[in-house]
């Protein structure tokens, strides 16, 4: 999880944050979730989380959504890793979905980024409807 999220950190990504989804989901042990404001930088994520997982030695079990750009699924069986374009995650929300799990600490590189600057935000629900 933490290759993944630091691989994230380095292309850029927005709103990183991790959730135990263990005791809701059989299928997997965590979410990263991730943004990106245009197509081309989700890719660029997407290669640089695949890059350091694989020299890692996680296996890719199934990756969605690459050909659309905007909403990338990579599954690694234990944690799967959502790569979403800015306004698919404001729009599907899966904080909102997940809020209940606890969230995972990620390493401080992530939440302040690689440039010394504090990282962006996930998205804020403020509960109305879309």
């Amino acid at each position: 999880m933490e290759t993944a999220a630091l691989a994230a950190a380095d292309k850029l990504a927005d709103g990183i944050i991790a959730y135990d989804v263990s005791e809701q989901l059989v299928i997997t042990d965590a979410f990263l979730l991730c943004s990106a404001p245009n197509d081309r930088q989700v890719r660029s994520i997407i290669d640089e989380i695949e890059l350091r997982m694989r020299q890692a030695g996680a296996g890719l079990v199934r990756r969605e959504g690459e050909r659309e750009g905007r909403w990338v699924l990579l599954d690694y069986l234990d944690v799967v890793i959502h790569v979403q374009h800015s306004e698919e995650r404001t729009y599907y929300a899966l904080e909102r979905i997940w809020k209940d799990c606890p969230q995972i600490v990620l390493p401080e590189l992530v939440s302040i980024g690689r440039d010394g600057r504090p990282a962006a935000k996930p998205p804020v629900d403020n509960g109305r409807a879309r």
